[in-house]
């Protein structure tokens, strides 16, 4: 499709879209950003594409208004088994590795889906792991599934597909992992669909990693052809993020038109046959391995980076922000008689701190132990059992985690970030309507905060923002009758 608005105004939006999405127009992709603002505009209100583009270089914006933008801006062309390669990396050398390093010990594994469109890579992951893993039921997999168009989330969601999605998937995929329905679609298997949990995340506005949404502590991170359509800032803004949101030596999986090594400056780039990944390893060596296939680049890429065990049990200097000591500065004799003593913290908060630590590490069976010493010493504090529930949840004991969010509603009813986490925790079970209910909730609290209002213990989260993702994620939810089906 050839531009017909005028180039000043294609100029101008592209301008616009890079400040409020990020997203990246080029004028070699002005007819994209034509497209995209010709689908916008019957959302708002308009019938044809000019009248909305002076609209919207004219009307402020809210951040809804910006994410309606952005859906249709995105591009969404996705299928299954996409860039076979890196994916090929990841079955024959990433994930043997990882899983035999954590069989002995806690077996678990978590991978994210970063910009996942209509979910079809996180089904391939869900399925790979399916084929890799012979005792999946004794570990606990966390398949995380990102984006922040709530249509594409809610066809993910619902797992239904057309032969269009499996273009270069496998045969034995459909026969094995999916139901043909009368109309000719293939429905995602219910077992490989509880796998995964879909969730919504705006890479511009929203806090990651975080508790609060369970970007923390990832293995892999996946963001394929998502980075290409940001401004250079917000694509080093995302990675930075992705690479907190790692855990030492974990790997960042990006598509090869992305792979950089000045936009992923803090990674180590990887380099297997045909193909670069990019690990995270701030506690190991920095330097690239060599380039060739033998079993000494092998053992670099997999050495177990040092000091990880002991950051948790407080075997060396307890981790930045773990608050466990109070430093105090020197002062002349003269001030001294005339200064209080340094405030020294709760004690009765370590144990939380250090909970929240090892979570962000990883190390969940520590941060779990953290949480008992903490409810331990301060039964009646809700913090303490939704943080536990965040963990509990993170380990896969879902009916557990429930529990202790309803604990900590029990001790405060009006605890907003509780009633969120229960909406996220049914909705990832696939219980729509208590999703429903408890995201209802949220909505309702949210009257009561200013918008601009941090909420406590939410990472810097405002009342109006979390309004905003919960009124996406309940556009996103599947409607009854798919729920029910």
């Amino acid at each position: 499709m050839r531009p017909t608005l005028s180039s000043s105004l294609l100029s101008q939006l592209s301008e616009f879209v890079a400040t409020q999405t990020g997203l990246h127009f080029p004028q070699e992709r002005w007819s994209d950003l034509e497209r995209g603002i010709t689908a916008a505009a019957p959302d708002f209100n308009f019938l044809d594409r000019e009248s909305c583009a002076r609209w919207l270089l004219s009307a402020p914006l809210t951040r809804r208004m910006n994410e309606v933008l952005a859906s249709h801006l995105s591009v969404g062309e996705t299928y299954f088994f996409r860039e076979k390669q890196s994916l090929g990396i990841l079955e024959e050398h990433i994930l043997p590795r990882l899983l035999q390093s954590r069989r002995q010990n806690e077996r678990r594994l978590r991978i994210w889906s970063a910009g996942c469109s209509t979910g079809e890579e996180a089904y391939t992951i869900a399925i790979m792991l399916d084929r890799l893993i012979p005792d999946l039921k004794d570990w606990n997999v966390t398949i995380l599934a990102t984006d922040f168009n709530p249509k594409f989330l809610r066809k993910a969601a619902q797992g239904m597909y057309g032969e269009w999605s499996f273009r270069y998937a496998p045969v034995w995929l459909r026969e094995r992992y999916c139901n043909k329905t009368r109309d000719g679609s293939f429905e995602i298997h219910p077992r490989i669909r509880k796998m995964v949990t879909f969730s919504y995340l705006n890479f511009a506005d929203d806090v990651y990693p975080s508790l609060l949404n369970n970007t923390s502590a990832m293995d892999v991170i996946f963001c394929r052809n998502v980075l290409m359509y940001f401004t250079a800032h917000r694509a080093k803004q995302v990675t930075g993020n992705f690479h907190r949101a790692l855990i030492d030596g974990g790997w960042l999986i990006v598509s090869p038109a992305e792979a950089s090594n000045s936009l992923l400056s803090s990674f180590t780039p990887v380099e297997f046959p045909g193909t670069v990944l990019y690990r995270k390893m701030d506690n190991a060596a920095l330097s690239v391995p060599p380039k060739s296939d033998s079993k000494q680049e092998e053992s670099i890429l997999w050495q177990r980076p040092p000091g990880r065990d002991k950051a948790c049990r407080g075997q060396e200097a307890a981790p930045t922000g773990a608050g466990l000591e109070v430093s105090q500065t020197n002062t002349s004799p003269a001030t001294q008689a005339d200064q209080l003593p340094a405030p020294q913290p709760d004690e009765r908060e370590a144990p939380s701190r250090m909970a929240r630590s090892c979570a962000n590490q990883g190390r969940l069976s520590e941060a779990l132990e953290w949480c008992e010493k903490a409810i331990a010493a301060d039964k009646l504090n809700p913090l303490h059992h939704y943080l536990s529930a965040t963990i509990l949840q993170e380990q896969g004991q879902y009916d557990i985690a429930i529990q202790s969010l309803i604990r900590a509603l029990y001790l405060e009813p009006m605890f907003v970030l509780a009633h969120f986490a229960l909406g996220n925790l049914h909705q990832s079970q696939g219980r729509y309507r208590e999703a429903q209910r408890y995201f209802g909730n949220v909505l309702l609290l949210m009257r009561k905060h200013p918008q601009d209002e941090i909420l406590p213990e939410a990472d810097g989260l405002t009342a109006g923002r979390l309004t905003e993702i919960v009124t996406s994620l309940l556009a996103s939810l599947p409607q009854p009758a798919t729920a029910s089906a």
